[in-house]
């Protein structure tokens, strides 16, 4: 195989600020290609500083073992993914962006789009929510004023989010979740998901700190409302240690180092009864295609990155008032801009 790649930093439409203040105008990412014979894939890493990760240290990694990347014979992505992984074992985001690139290319090699090639068919596809960051509550109502959307995140994790909610509540009778991005403690969120039950919110999104399990076995049991983890829930084994505490994960492909452990991350959340949401780290379509081609396995899904930002990398994915379409073509089923 041949690799190349190159770097983006795509601006979003608006300033994107979750809990603890951290706030960001552009998207910077990888994008990686894997080229064998006439069939290219493509693969997407975005870089996010709060997991330490920057695109210069992806590339740097990239090029110490370049040529151990390109020796590889691919016959099956699994196979390649776990080269990869023993490859870079402290690196999920850039192994994320070549088991994307390798399903993308493998797909174009046999003709089929990714979700075909996994025996899904494309029916029972759920709604994607578009984001509302955390803004004044006045630019977040007008935010979401400016995007008629039958789902919205909404982030929080403030000490003004029942007035948050409350105020956009009275805009839309659209479903809301919530998303504290681990800003809540315990009696925070004792208190405040009843209120947000009441206010017609469908589940709560990481509510306390990624290990304060002690916490969430309380919430587990007085929730009102369905609890997912998403910093609880990184790699594969921490599915089953988020069973009785949670009521469902978010598996987020950059963060679980790719399609290859996605696709078993959803098989043990099913085994263990637990209800199953995919979500985005604001890639821009090639990664998002990525996460649409999993629509026939979820039930909820957060694959708003290219909605989110103002410049786009790739064409192939279709949004409709939250309904999501591909473009029918094989691999990702996106084309490169």
């Amino acid at each position: 195989m041949k690799l190349t790649y190159h770097q983006q930093n795509l601006p979003f439409e608006y300033p994107f600020t979750i809990s603890n203040g951290r706030t960001k105008t552009h998207q910077p990412s990888l994008v990686v290609a894997l080229e064998l014979g006439p069939f290219i894939g493509y693969g997407e890493a975005p870089a996010i500083v709060y997991y330490g990760v920057s695109v210069e240290k992806m590339i740097a990694d990239l090029e110490a073992k370049r040529t151990l990347v390109e020796k590889f014979a691919l016959t099956d992505p699994e196979r390649y993914w776990h080269y990869l992984h023993h490859l870079f074992p402290n690196d999920p985001f850039l192994v994320c962006a070549l088991d994307i690139a390798a399903w993308d290319l493998f797909g174009k090699m046999k003709g089929k789009p990714l979700y075909e090639l996994w025996n899904t068919k494309w029916e029972n596809t759920p709604v994607t929510d578009y984001t509302i960051g955390i803004d004044s509550i006045e630019k977040m109502v007008t935010k979401m004023k400016a995007k008629p959307w039958p789902i919205y995140k909404i982030k929080l994790g403030t000490d003004e989010d029942i007035r948050i909610v409350e105020a956009l509540r009275k805009h839309t009778d659209a479903t809301l979740r919530i998303d504290a991005n681990a800003g809540w403690t315990v009696t925070e969120a004792l208190e405040k998901i009843p209120q947000l039950a009441a206010l017609g919110v469908e589940f709560i999104e990481q509510p306390l700190a990624k290990d304060d399990w002690e916490g969430m076995k309380i919430l587990f049991e007085r929730s009102s409302l369905p609890l997912f983890a998403d910093e609880s829930c990184v790699f594969e084994n921490d599915v089953e240690k988020c069973h009785h505490y949670f009521h469902g994960i978010n598996i987020k492909l950059t963060k679980c180092s790719g399609i290859t452990p996605a696709l078993r991350m959803i098989q043990k959340a099913r085994s263990l009864n637990m209800q199953v949401m995919m979500g985005s780290m604001n890639e821009c379509s090639i990664g998002s295609s990525a996460i649409v081609n999993f629509l026939p396995q979820l039930d909820h899904v957060d694959v708003d990155g290219p909605l989110l930002l103002s410049e786009d990398a790739a064409a192939g994915i279709h949004f409709d008032q939250g309904k999501v379409s591909l473009s029918g073509k094989p691999g990702l089923g996106i084309t490169l801009l």
